[in-house]
């Protein structure tokens, strides 16, 4: 039995790290994520002009239009009297944002934030400039 404990374990701990992002291509457009509100938990990579990606750390695409839809973890308070003040509970929401001008070697940052129950992300390009917000919110 110990034999088997101690490959499940090694296994176990080889799935905690994590793999280097991929070096930046030059010839794409490299988006980061952000979750600069207080709560803010997750922003993570879902699809890519509807495709599903193996990695959800980042977007890296070619240049031009695309559909971007990312899962979104933040907490909100749930309030319950009696001594619940301060509680939280964690909500998902899955968000698409569409895009028409991403460029070649720019580097962009998809915000995630939250106020409340209300979830919302932007896209910013390298100047701080807003370029979209989303168009679609799908809570669970």
């Amino acid at each position: 039995m110990r034999q088997l404990l101690l490959p499940v374990i090694a296994l176990s701990l080889s799935a905690c790290v994590s793999t280097p992002l991929p070096a930046v291509d030059p010839q794409q457009a490299w988006v980061d994520f952000a979750t600069p509100t207080p709560g803010a938990k997750l922003v993570m990579a879902q699809r890519l002009d509807g495709k599903n990606l193996n990695d959800g750390r980042f977007f890296q695409l070619p240049p031009g239009p695309h559909e971007l839809m990312v899962r979104f973890d933040f907490e909100v308070p749930t309030g319950g009297g009696f001594g619940g003040m301060g509680q939280t509970t964690e909500r998902t929401c899955f968000m698409t944002l569409q895009y028409d001008h991403f460029k070649a070697g720019e580097r962009y940052v998809l915000e995630g934030r939250s106020l409340a129950f209300t979830p919302n992300i932007r896209l910013y390009d390298s100047a701080r400039q807003l370029l979209a917000e989303e168009r679609s919110v799908n809570c669970i």
